[in-house]
């Protein structure tokens, strides 16, 4: 292609996304930006053309791949394919979570010369800490994200797998939200929480005298979807009989409310969430195989809060500001440490309530890793403090060598003394039995004169 000709297309190019309201850019093979519409100069600035897109949008100094990231434009130029990642840019509005969708332009020799790379960011994620967001900057987050983003504009079936405390409604939400228009409902059922009886009048509504009690027709759950989307969370609870019925609203598109004769269309979107290995079940025969691969058109696997560790610090900032709002708290430097080496088994909901109950019982601006350490109810076990930390026993038996026997006795009394726990919990979690516990102690007390 000639350089004339080269021009001209530029040209017809840039007019054209000079009209779109999504930020672009039209990049050569080498990284520099020929053009940028004015949504793209509102979020990264205005002198842009002729600098290195990895430069505008990531402060880098060579490509994104040599740092570690995905670049779109070497994915392309390997795969001939138009290729989609999802990055944190840096913006006028600071970082942010930005789908970055790549497409090559080639002239009639094949050869592709021009790229136009599409930014789209993402509202309902933050990477730095907000707390009406989700937020996240690790690997794993963004892997989940980018899934998230590239289900939301369809209508397929999305099926969310993860440990409970994950965050499994607020990423349906989100995903609801990028789906369409805003005003659309979006309904939430926790298929946990109803019996079976309650849940079929629940989801389908039922018609006046179905039942004793029905004394007017009601609206059902499915048909308060209708245009939005259906949230069933804990799916993996639902039992066998109304399995059934679901697969048959999905099969066919229309329901019927109990205790009425016409089908009702149902026009909604399905997210379906779970704890539960819905295929084990499978195979045991407690979830419909049919069923199973009705929701599941599009899984997206959370990850527990322990593959996403450096998303801590950002989660913990944000929660802070959810449970306690207008108060300015920080945590000192061995609360961060501690909280870094739990494992969180409850996930982000256990993080969350670790830091209410922490920031109640904090009269400052300050949580202390006693306030992390305190037990949240008698007779549990207190949390284990982090290796390294430096506390008043490790202190008062670390200062000076002294007798191995005599440390013993001293460690005990001070366990008996601070721990708070009964007997039997301190003899377990000192790992010897209950009986031997009470000798030692009572050898102790014959050595301590009386006072």
């Amino acid at each position: 292609m000639s350089p004339l000709t080269n021009e001209a297309s530029l040209e017809t190019i840039s007019r054209m996304l000079d009209e779109l309201d999504e930020p672009r850019i039209v990049i050569t093979e080498q990284f520099d930006i020929l053009h940028a519409n004015p949504s793209y100069q509102a979020m990264y600035g205005k002198e842009v053309t002729g600098r290195r897109c990895y430069a505008v949008s990531h402060g880098y100094s060579r490509p994104c791949n040599e740092e570690g990231e995905s670049c779109p434009l070497q994915m392309t130029l390997a795969s001939g394919q138009p290729e989609r990642v999802l990055h944190i840019h840096r913006t006028a509005h600071g970082d942010e979570h930005v789908d970055v969708e790549l497409m090559p332009l080639a002239d009639i020799s094949g050869h592709r010369h021009l790229f136009i790379e599409k930014m789209t960011p993402l509202p309902q994620a933050s990477s730095q800490p907000a707390p009406d967001k989700m937020v996240g900057r690790s690997p794993a987050f963004r892997s989940m994200l980018l899934l998230a983003q590239r289900a939301a504009p369809s209508h397929a079936a999305v099926l969310l797998v993860g440990e409970s405390g994950t965050g499994k409604e607020g990423l349906a939400r989100a995903i609801h939200q990028n789906g369409g228009p805003g005003k659309r409902p979006f309904i939430a059922v926790d298929c946990a929480s109803l019996t079976e009886t309650l849940l079929e009048s629940e989801l389908f509504g039922y018609e006046k005298g179905a039942f004793t009690g029905a004394q007017q027709r009601k609206q059902g759950l499915v048909e308060a979807a209708h245009g939005g989307t259906l949230f069933l969370d804990e799916i993996g609870d639902l039992p066998l009989s109304q399995q059934v019925k679901l697969l048959r609203l999905l099969e066919s598109g229309s329901f019927r409310r109990v205790g009425g004769i016409s089908s009702i269309p149902a026009n909604f979107r399905l997210i379906a969430a779970t704890h539960r290995n819905l295929e084990a079940m499978v195979a045991e025969g407690s979830f419909r195989a049919d069923l199973f691969y009705r929701l599941a058109v599009f899984p997206i696997r959370l990850p527990p809060l322990r593959e996403r560790r450096e998303d801590i610090p950002l989660l913990a900032t944000a929660l802070l500001e959810r449970v306690a709002p207008g108060r300015p708290l920080q945590l000192e430097a061995s609360a961060w440490q501690w909280l870094l080496q739990q494992p969180f088994q409850g996930n982000i909901r256990e993080l969350r309530n670790l830091l209410e109950r922490a920031s109640l019982l904090s009269d400052g601006d300050t949580i202390t890793l006693e306030h992390l350490l305190s037990e949240p109810w008698p007779g549990t076990p207190a949390p284990v403090p982090p290796s390294g930390t430096s506390t008043s026993t490790e202190q008062q038996f670390c200062s000076t060598l002294r007798a191995l026997a005599e440390v013993e006795a001293a460690y005990l009394q001070w366990a008996v003394v601070h721990s708070g726990l009964s007997r039997r919990a301190l003899a377990e979690r000192l790992q010897m039995t209950e009986r031997t516990l009470y000798r030692y102690l009572a050898a102790l007390e014959k050595k301590t004169p009386a006072t």
